[in-house]
C-alpha cells in the first residue's frame, strides 16, 4: 500500500480539540476560550495555518504561545508542518471573542 494511501488527514476539529488545551500561561485559560485562536486552516498536504492574536501587541508571551500551538499541533496525526501566523484585525475584545465561561472567570458582564 502506498505511503499516500496509509496516511491520515488531520482535521480541523482534531486541531481545534488540541489547541483547547494550549492555556494562556498569564490567565491560566484555554486560549480558544479566550477567543485568541481566529482560525484554523489544514490543507491537503497536512500543512496547519493557525491565525492567532493576544491580549494585546505588547503581550510578553506571544512567542511561547506560538511555540505551544507548534508543538501541540504537530502532535496530531497527519500534520506535516504548522505555520502560527499572529493578527491584530480585529483587535481581541474579550467582551466580544471570550466563551461563557472565560467572561465569567475574568468577571466581564
Amino acid at each position: 500500500m502506498a505511503e499516500a494511501e496509509t496516511k491520515k488527514s488531520p482535521t480541523t476539529d482534531e486541531l481545534w480539540a488540541v489547541l483547547k488545551t494550549v492555556e494562556d500561561p498569564e490567565l491560566h485559560m484555554s486560549i480558544v476560550e479566550l477567543g485568541l485562536v481566529y482560525d484554523v486552516v489544514v490543507d491537503d498536504e497536512g500543512m496547519v495555518t493557525v491565525d492567532m492574536t493576544l491580549t494585546s501587541p505588547a503581550c510578553p508571551v506571544g512567542p511561547l504561545l506560538q511555540g505551544m500551538i507548534y508543538h501541540k499541533a504537530t502532535e496530531v496525526e497527519g500534520v506535516e508542518d504548522v505555520e502560527v501566523n499572529l493578527v491584530w484585525s480585529p483587535p481581541w475584545d474579550p467582551r466580544e471573542m471570550a466563551s461563557e465561561e472565560v467572561k465569567m472567570a475574568l468577571g466581564i458582564w
